[in-house]
């Protein structure tokens, strides 16, 4: 795999020449990547193929939904459930340990979300989500109810007791890949159009303050601001122009790792966190990191 080292201390983060191996093919719109340490396998989407798969090396790859609603974000809650952004369904659901399905958020203030984008939970329990509008719009993963019913895009977070869900972000354009800092005191969204990411600091009661400017994208190559993933020592990996961009946490820009198609998104697995599964449209791909990223439940 190709790299573009750009600044002092990228080849701390990854090799000049990383492994780049397809895990997966075939793919239309591949998306959600979260690893489950438990039983060494990787769990991701494919939004249009309204499909959750789920991958294990040695073992190959087979189907946990279908239809999933073209269920997008994915991650892990405290007590090891899948947890899923339902990109059509517009809700938050989860896998209980028994294999059924819950829904564990729908609504604000009455209202149906947009179309629920990316997902993460924090360590006390509560569980933060991105919501944009695009899947009322975007032709081949659109809800049955096309109805939008909030004039804004925002964050939201369900609260630990998940009796409550509170808008953490309003002034968004188009919120989409979240993360928060190894020590959670910050949390990084992205906004698709404005291939910009924002820091906020994050409050003891879940909210957070007014958001700064941490990192513009640039490039002109395929891909946007889209999955978002944090690594222990809080650089920011972001998918954008040309693969992942690997931004230091003062905001620069070490490098890019330059993958194969138009990336969506990434996630940290295997047994010491090295190795980065990043999903494009058609595929999903493995490579290697130095830094092992923070690790999900």
């Amino acid at each position: 795999m190709d790299t573009d080292l750009i600044a002092a201390g990228f080849e701390r983060v990854v090799d000049r020449d990383p492994p780049l191996d397809s895990i997966a093919q075939g793919l239309t719109f591949g998306e959600g990547p979260v690893w489950d340490k438990r039983t060494g396998q990787l769990y991701w989407v494919d939004i249009i193929g309204s499909t959750i798969w789920k991958w294990k090396p040695g073992v190959g790859r087979e189907i946990v939904l279908r239809p999933s609603g073209h269920a997008n974000g994915m991650t892990f809650d405290k007590q090891g459930r899948l947890t899923v952004a339902g990109w059509c369904s517009r809700t938050i659901f989860r896998f209980e340990h028994d294999g059924t399905i819950t829904t564990i958020a729908s609504k604000y203030d009455g209202m149906k979300f947009n179309s629920p984008n990316d997902i993460v939970v924090k360590s006390d329990g509560s569980t933060y989500w991105t919501d944009s509008a695009g899947g009322l719009v975007i032709p081949g993963m659109v809800a049955q109810d096309v109805q939008r019913y909030m004039d804004i895009m925002g964050v939201f977070r369900l609260t630990p007791d998940g009796k409550e869900v509170q808008l953490v972000i309003a002034d968004c354009t188009y919120p989409n890949g979240l993360a928060f800092s190894p020590d959670e005191k910050i949390l990084y969204v992205n906004d698709t159009r404005l291939a910009l990411i924002r820091a906020f600091d994050v409050n003891p009661d879940g909210s957070v303050g007014p958001g700064r400017i941490f990192h513009k994208l640039t490039g002109t190559e395929d891909g946007v601001a889209d999955g978002m993933k944090c690594d222990v020592e809080g650089n920011v990996y972001c998918t954008g122009p040309g693969g992942v961009h690997v931004i230091a946490p003062d905001g620069k820009l070490l490098g890019r790792l330059k993958i194969p198609g138009h990336c969506t998104n990434m996630a940290f697995g295997d047994d010491d966190w090295k190795s980065l599964y990043v999903t494009t449209f058609k595929q999903v791909y493995r490579t290697r990191v130095k830094i092992p990223g923070v690790a999900v439940w």
